[in-house]
């Protein structure tokens, strides 16, 4: 995987808290994670970090999580460069 260059943010980086490290390698998905545009990935970690109650801060950790599995989503948003590609449909 390639590292992100996260030179150009205008935004204060926000370090991986160990809980979050280690929800996305159980699940899987720190690939999918470090495919993501630096802004996202401080985005997300910003966003779970801020949370000043631990059951907010799991929800927004499973909704980061869910994203990076259905792929094609950011912060409820359409993401088209992350959309998972999908091979023929069977009939």
């Amino acid at each position: 995987m390639t590292k992100r260059d996260f030179s150009r943010l205008s935004r204060a980086r926000h370090p991986m808290p160990d809980f979050v490290r280690e929800a996305l390698e159980e699940r899987g998905l720190m690939d999918d994670y470090l495919a993501r545009p630096a802004y996202q990935q401080n985005d997300y970690l910003g966003w779970i970090s801020r949370a000043k109650r631990p059951e907010t801060q799991r929800k927004r950790l499973d909704r980061m999580l869910a994203e990076l599995e259905e792929g094609g989503v950011y912060m409820k948003m359409a993401h088209p460069a992350s959309a998972r590609k999908q091979g023929p449909q069977l009939r």
